[in-house]
């Protein structure tokens, strides 16, 4: 069969009615997912089953509508439901605040009224290709994030959730113990250079973004870590012997991504290795993770996500050879290139 025709086969016994509800069913299930999530339903529940008066009553919320939220969020494995009371499985854990690998503040930025305005012009990203920002006259989803400041606390905070279980992932993977200069290109508030740091003590590291993101980033800073405020297509890049670029190249088109990578291949060493950090596009039928980013990509930042065919294409012509890509326990891999 021609893989462009590839379809993911129904559970035995499921009718098609029975798969169309289901994909549409996602809908509502995703929207009770992030309300509990922003109601701190998860840190209420702790380690012992309740009812769904006293988590109510903890979190402010209607008992009923409480009740039924989370019930359809049992059906699908997030918390577990007997008689009246709720408990947790291992998914509604990583809801809750004080979890090591904690996604709560990633889940619940999707309440934000900013992200469910965007959420609503799938119409136009249909028909134009453009992402929702340029409906609203933003050009284009940083420059959103610039103007809303509040909007751009809540996004950083939201990554650096969603990282949570991804560094403890990489630096499982990873051994940076021989590195000397660590360069995290658009890191964010930086919670993965410190970790790449921290395997590798006697490295230094430069943390590089945009202007606001540094000055978020200030608490940082340390003897070996130094902030670097700079635009990546415009800003000269630091050398290191090392570059992280995480969940950065799936926000921008083939072009721009090679933009970004032939400023690091200015910028690099002979010897330095870009260590680029994605969730690599699936090519098999079936639900996948990655392609519920591709669809978050498409909608709000143009980018898309990547086969590791079309990583490998884009680093060829930026200079790079990727070398090998290594598999974490989360939803990334790494690509490491060196210069070609």
């Amino acid at each position: 069969m021609n893989s462009h025709a590839r379809t993911a086969q129904p559970p035995a016994g499921q009718t098609p009615f029975d798969t169309l509800m289901e994909a549409f069913g996602g809908l509502l299930v995703g929207h009770c997912l992030t309300t509990v999530a922003n109601f701190n339903v998860a840190d209420a529940l702790g380690d012992t089953p309740r009812t769904a008066t006293e988590l109510a009553a903890a979190t402010g919320t209607d008992p009923e509508a409480l009740r039924r939220m989370v019930r359809l969020l049992a059906a699908h494995g997030v918390f577990a439901c007997s008689e009246d009371r709720f408990a947790h499985t291992p998914a509604s854990q990583l809801l809750r605040a004080d979890h090591p690998h904690s996604m709560a503040g990633f889940v619940a930025a999707w309440t934000s009224p900013v992200i469910a305005e965007h959420l609503g012009y799938f119409d136009y990203v249909l028909q134009t290709g453009n992402p929702t920002p340029y409906k609203v006259n933003q050009p284009g989803f940083f420059a959103l994030l610039q103007a809303d400041p509040e909007f751009g606390q809540l996004f950083n905070g939201a990554m650096a959730s969603k990282a949570n279980l991804q560094i403890a992932s990489i630096t499982a993977a990873y051994d940076f113990s021989d590195r000397k200069t660590i360069a995290d290109i658009g890191g964010g508030l930086g919670h993965l250079l410190r970790a790449a740091l921290a395997a590798a003590p006697r490295a230094a590291g430069v943390l590089f973004d945009l202007p606001p993101v540094i000055e978020h980033a200030a608490a940082a800073s340390s003897d070996r870590l130094t902030l670097r405020a700079g635009d990546f297509f415009t800003d000269p890049l630091p050398a290191a012997d090392a570059y992280l670029i995480m969940d950065v190249i799936h926000d921008w088109d083939d072009e721009q991504t090679v933009a970004l990578l032939s400023a690091v291949r200015k910028a690099a060493p002979p010897q330095a290795r870009v260590l680029v950090i994605e969730t690599i596009l699936a090519d098999v039928p079936g639900p996948d993770w990655s392609k519920i980013m591709d669809m978050i990509m498409l909608s709000f930042t143009g980018g898309r996500q990547r086969s590791r065919g079309e990583h490998e294409q884009l680093l060829d012509k930026a200079g790079f050879r990727l070398e090998r890509v290594i598999p974490t326990m989360a939803d990334v891999s790494i690509l490491e290139a060196v210069p070609g």
